[in-house]
């Protein structure tokens, strides 16, 4: 599932195609989506200028001129691509929303666990209630996770990984900061001290801002508005690096199972 990074680099690729334009109309092709498409909701949105594309956690708004947006969550398989409007139906194009000037946003979507939703002004949804702050926002630290933490006995990542705690933290980049923190990532939340958490709050976004800067991470599915894949899957320390030398010490990169999802970490630099 793409995560923050992933999104973000999206966010970014699709703006200077979208702010400011007119989307002018939607095409339904395929609306059994996770959440299903109302496609009359879209289209009582529109005609309507684009004034900012933005990001909270792992969901994308589109923000209209009229107080209402477009929500998209990319589930696991989700693009969004700029095409022009001679580009023919591909298979699991799931809709076109239509731009002023001839160019479509398409929703692709092999596997349809995405969403696309129609918020009119003022309207919320599931997705974005509770969430934690951003990891690269002001409102993030050190003393906000050991605040969180505090009297927690749930192991570090899933903890990480907990939107309540912190918005848009997944599975890989929850791996790669608890290495870059030397932080075991089954140590229980509420036994860390202060310089710890500071340290992992520290790695943590280092990690995600490294992985915007090299365009995300793409394992099969994720590509920017242009088409583009990430190549952050090159640089990762841990993440999907079992039985490898750790880059720092050599000892064998180690998996276990937290929460249904694999764990990656090295045994020597990552302390409880």
């Amino acid at each position: 599932m793409p995560e923050l990074p992933e999104v973000e680099c999206l966010r970014r690729s699709l703006a200077p195609h979208l702010a400011g334009r007119r989307i002018v109309g939607v095409t339904v092709r395929d609306g059994r989506l996770r959440e299903p498409v109302r496609e009359a909701a879209l289209a009582a949105l529109l005609p309507a200028r684009v004034a900012a594309v933005e990001r909270r956690a792992k969901v994308l708004l589109v923000r209209l001129a009229s107080g209402a947006a477009l929500l998209v969550h990319l589930g696991m398989s989700g693009r969004l691509l700029v095409e022009p409007a001679s580009a023919p139906w591909r298979p699991h194009d799931r809709l076109r929303l239509h731009l002023e000037g001839g160019d479509r946003l398409v929703y692709h979507d092999p596997r349809r666990f995405g969403r696309v939703v129609a918020l009119a002004p003022g309207e919320g949804h599931p997705l974005l209630a509770g969430l934690g702050p951003e990891p690269l926002g002001e409102g993030f630290g050190g003393a906000h996770l050991a605040r969180a933490a505090r009297g927690r006995r749930r192991p570090v990542k899933p903890f990480l990984m907990d939107g309540r705690v912190v918005a848009g933290v997944g599975n890989i980049y929850a791996c790669e900061a608890c290495f870059a923190a030397g932080i075991h990532p089954a140590a229980p939340a509420g036994r860390l001290s202060a310089a710890r958490w500071e340290r992992l709050a520290a790695a943590l976004r280092a990690v995600l801002a490294e992985s915007i800067a090299a365009g995300g991470t793409t394992l099969r599915d994720f590509a920017d508005a242009e088409g583009r894949g990430g190549l952050y899957q090159l640089r990762t320390r841990v993440y999907g690096r079992e039985g490898e030398p750790c880059v720092a010490c050599g000892r064998p990169i180690r998996r276990l199972t937290q929460s249904g999802r694999s764990t990656f970490y090295c045994p020597r630099c990552q302390r409880w």
